[in-house]
């Protein structure tokens, strides 16, 4: 091809590009590699690149040519491996796949380009020529102040959303657009107080029941719910209503689909060519191959791409345990010990190391969250004190002690007592975020309403003590569609939630302390400033045992804005239950899940009380206190 290519952004393959994608640092390979709309000698058209060292030949198939592969034909940039061509006449809107020819002489395999934009509506596998301009975002104001909205010492409350089964278009049972749900996600979410919402992910997959999973486009938001900018007209709608944008983005596996990248060019370009690294035993997909610079280079490429052209405020990377362990999933003699003899996947580290260095590097306001199941030391400490590198981590131990718990009938639950406590232990040693995500609510768990012991009373309780504990521990919070109506069925991803049980008193109560309760945090600091420092929290009463009580402080910044909290875990209604408390004089029950408009009986304590003597818990005054069945309350001083 002549270089006569464009000045500025025109995709068109220079040496310095070929130099830095043969060496893994061009991160934003998406602008060279895929297929960009440009012109090349006055003729307009598209110009194609893909990556596939090891081919015989790979050619350009499409509905502009009737798919046949002897039309355009690619020519090979040797020093990248990577094969180029321009075709005039070729438009936005075309589809087209990558017909590749194995230099051993296997079969060729059409193939989708793994750097698309866009693609066909699934079980159609073509890619699509997508030119991502003529969006005008309106978003300035949330993006110049995101920062400080994403950061430690920020409120943050997530409101996790699979767009498929949120909402379904009614009488139908078919999928909402990018558009439709835009509006009324935004009013739902801002009604409720959340600040984030979290997507499970957009990224283009085969199969709706891998709930984008099993990802395989890495560059296109799916097509089931729209185009690419009507997806960015559903983060803009929410980032004028002041509510940020997470998604979550899966770099631990994909799947074997024969379109995909599995033997991309005839070889394992993208996975290990040894099974005992290159494929998960459980999940039947592939494992990336994190030491291969250009893999590394694409998923970097990947996370940087939707930051800068979909505006999104973070990213959840989706199963870091499975990639931190040579050994996950695997039985002894089912996996290859590393080169100092242990377990640890070095190349995934030094990867996921990079990935939030050259996150934060360029995009400082945005948060890099790990879904990490196990005790890995500094997921969230900075790369150069050793750590990797995430600003926030899933608290998946508070998760599974206190949903352990709460599933237990409260007459036991005085010998379950220290999985209450046993998460302040290592509270403050991440910056965590407390979930109850789509991963409690599937496979047989049944609802979260569903695992709450008692009569219908008594787990609505339960799930509005749940989630007010939740809200009083340190840590951010993440709640699942569907929790905060008392979703009765187990979620599926086929179908719309229940909406109408909002017709019913106790889920509408459920719904009004979700609301009111981030409402209330969000304007109380001591419920967040300090969620990751000790200074934050204190414990009045950790081993209450005998009567499932637990109580204790949450302090801000300045060390004299205190929110007590107590939580009742029986059914037992307690009268004169002391608590100790630094300051004298009048404290305002500000918040107490019993209440009446919630769907409780409305016992507590008229709204206001005084602190008086004598000392308790090692504190000068104390609170004499009726604590409501299975309930939970929150005091703030006069």
């Amino acid at each position: 091809m002549p270089s006569r290519a464009q000045p500025g952004d025109s995709p068109f393959l220079t040496d310095y590009d070929l130099h830095l994608l043969a060496g893994g640092t061009h991160y934003r390979s998406y602008e060279k590699l895929g297929a960009h709309v440009t012109r090349l000698d006055g003729a307009g058209g598209v110009h194609f690149a893909v990556w596939a060292p090891n081919a015989r030949s790979v050619a350009v198939v499409g509905d502009f040519n009737g798919w046949d592969p002897g039309a355009h034909p690619m020519r090979l940039r040797t020093e990248a491996g990577i094969w180029e061509a321009f075709i005039p006449g070729v438009r936005n809107g075309a589809l087209y796949k990558y017909q590749v020819t194995p230099r051993d002489g296997g079969h060729a395999v059409q193939k989708a380009d793994p750097y698309a934009f866009a693609a066909e509506l699934r079980p159609r596998t073509a890619s699509q020529v997508r030119d991502l301009a003529g969006f005008e975002w309106d978003d300035a104001e949330w993006m110049t102040t995101r920062a400080e909205r994403n950061g430690h010492a920020a409120p943050i409350s997530v409101y996790e959303v699979h767009l498929g089964s949120w909402m379904r278009v009614p009488g139908a049972g078919g999928w909402l657009t990018y558009r439709d749900i835009a509006g009324r996600l935004a009013d739902h979410v801002a009604d409720l107080g959340f600040t984030h919402v979290e997507l499970l992910p957009v990224a283009e997959h085969p199969l709706d029941e891998s709930w984008g999973y099993g990802t395989l486009g890495y560059f296109a938001p799916t097509s089931r719910f729209g185009t690419p900018q009507e997806f960015m007209a559903l983060v803009d709608t929410l980032h004028r209503r002041g509510i940020g944008v997470l998604v979550d983005w899966s770099a631990a596996h994909f799947p074997k689909d024969a379109h995909g990248l599995a033997r991309f060019d005839g070889t394992c370009l993208y996975e290990h060519e040894d099974a005992r690294r290159g494929e998960h035993p459980h999940w039947g997909s592939l494992i990336f191959n994190y030491g291969r610079r250009e893999v590394g280079n694409f998923l970097i490429s990947s996370a940087l791409f939707w930051f800068e052209h979909y505006h999104l405020d973070g990213l959840r990377v989706d199963a870091v345990a499975s990639m931190l362990y040579l050994d996950y999933g695997r039985e002894a003699g089912e996996w290859v010990p590393n080169a100092r003899g242990g377990n640890e996947n070095l190349d995934a580290v030094d990867f996921l190391r990079r990935l939030n260095e050259r996150v934060y590097a360029e995009h400082p306001g945005v948060m890099m969250v790990a879904e990490e199941s196990t005790t890995w030391s500094g997921v969230t400490r900075p790369t150069d004190a050793g750590g990797l590198g995430f600003g926030f981590k899933w608290n998946m131990g508070w998760m599974n002690d206190t949903l352990r718990y709460m599933s237990q009938d409260p007459i036991h639950r005085k010998h379950h007592h220290d999985s209450l406590t046993f998460s302040l232990v290592y509270a403050f040693s991440e910056h965590f975020i407390l979930p109850l995500s789509h991963d409690e609510v599937v496979h047989g768990k049944g609802s979260l309403l569903s695992r709450m012991p008692g009569d219908e009373w008594q787990r609505h309780a339960n799930l509005r003590l749940l989630y007010g504990l939740m809200v009083g521990h340190p840590g951010k919070q993440l709640l699942f569609m569907g929790a905060e109506i008392g979703q009765e069925r187990e979620w599926t991803h086929a179908e719309s939630l229940d909406w109408h049980l909002l017709d019913r008193p106790l889920h509408a109560g459920l719904r009004c302390w979700v609301r009111d309760l981030h409402r209330y945090y969000r304007a109380e600091p001591a419920l967040y400033e300090l969620d990751s420092e000790p200074a934050g929290f204190e414990w009045i009463e950790c081993d209450d045992r005998a009567s499932s009580v637990l109580s204790f402080l949450r302090r801000g910044y300045d060390g004299e804005t205190v929110v007590v909290v107590v939580c009742n875990f029986t059914p037992v209604a307690r009268h004169d239950y002391r608590v100790g408390v630094p300051h004298g004089g009048g404290w305002r029950e500000r918040l107490n899940s019993d209440a009446a408009c919630y769907g409780g009986g409305d016992l507590g304590n008229g709204g206001h009380v005084v602190a008086g003597g004598p000392p308790s818990h090692g504190r000068p005054f104390s609170l004499r206190l009726t604590l409501p069945p299975l309930g939970m309350l929150f005091f703030g001083r006069d």
